[in-house]
């Protein structure tokens, strides 16, 4: 039988951009669609002022409309003190929206809480029961050792990340690729064990300015395991869909591998040698993950997002 790569869950998305943009600004709200990102993270949380999350809830679904008109996904991250976490689901819940990012996650208690309240949502609202996915991103020092239970809690986690800029802060340390190097894999490998998608680049968000340093950092995040990033300036959405987007000779190269691989392992061979290099089970494996990358990449770009 040939070998076929079963480990990524059939719901997980593929998200290699994901701009963030406040909700309650309209001018930003307007251009998001124009951007070419994979995903469009409305917000509802840090750069909403307190004074205007009210009004932002208002106009949540109808920027959802307009920010996914040429087919991005629509992610909403929403405040995390229950206070605002729950107004903020009840004006989330529709069909327009793929997911809800989860600021500040200190558990999978906390996660599974707030599934509750958005299934008794969607069926309340006569949607598909787990419509609503949830991106969890843990941004303290307290739940860094809860990141694989927090990206196992629930069905409806389909990602995880690890927030820079607020862990460092809760560690007292600097936001440096140094620094962040070691809870950045961590990150990884508890997305990984977890079975959902690790999120995030190597480095911090907030400096973007060398735009060469960053694409360096991007490419290099992809090597570490990383599926896709946000962003919270548009010139970065292309960094980010190239440095997560298999280069093209790898494309090739892996189609080679899994055309050799199935005309060998015909003839009874478990591995081989292909280029000068041995081929063999994890090789292959690796190779069909490069393919459906590439293959769902461009099926989604063929609909417009």
């Amino acid at each position: 039988m040939p070998l076929r790569d079963t480990a990524r869950r059939a719901d997980l998305p593929y998200w290699r951009s994901l701009l963030y943009v406040p909700t309650n600004v309209t001018k930003y709200v307007d251009k998001a669609h124009t951007r070419g990102a994979d995903a469009i993270q409305l917000d509802l949380e840090d750069s909403v002022p307190d004074s205007q999350k009210g009004e932002a809830r208002k106009l949540v679904q109808e920027a959802a409309e307009t920010v996914s008109q040429t087919g991005a996904d629509v992610v909403v991250r929403i405040n995390q003190p229950l206070r605002h976490a729950v107004p903020d689901i009840e004006a989330c819940i529709s069909p327009r929206i793929a997911a809800l990012a989860l600021p500040k996650c200190n558990s999978a208690g906390h996660v599974r809480l707030l599934a509750e309240m958005v299934e008794e949502l969607e069926e309340e609202r006569g949607m598909e029961i787990g419509h609503t996915k949830f991106l969890a991103m843990v941004e303290t020092a307290e739940a860094f050792f809860e990141l694989k239970e927090i990206g196992s809690a629930h069905p409806r986690v389909v990602a995880l990340s690890l927030g820079g800029e607020d862990f460092a802060l809760s560690l007292h340390m600097e936001p440096t690729p140094e620094t962040m190097l070691y809870p950045k894999q961590h990150a990884v490998i508890a997305a990984r064990a977890a079975g959902v998608l690790p999120y995030g680049i190597i480095g911090t968000v907030a400096d973007y300015s060398d735009h060469d340093a960053y694409r360096d950092m991007v490419r290099k995040s992809a090597q570490f395991g990383f599926e896709g990033a946000s962003c919270i300036h548009p010139a970065i959405v292309p960094m980010l869909n190239e440095g997560f987007t298999p280069a093209k000779k790898d494309e090739d190269l892996a189609r080679r591998i899994v055309d050799a691989w199935d005309e060998n392992e015909a003839a009874g061979r478990g591995s081989f040698e292909l280029e000068g290099k041995m081929i063999d089970v994890p090789v292959v494996l690796r190779a069909q993950r490069v393919i459906a990358k590439c293959d769902a990449i461009r099926a989604k770009n063929a609909k417009g997002g």
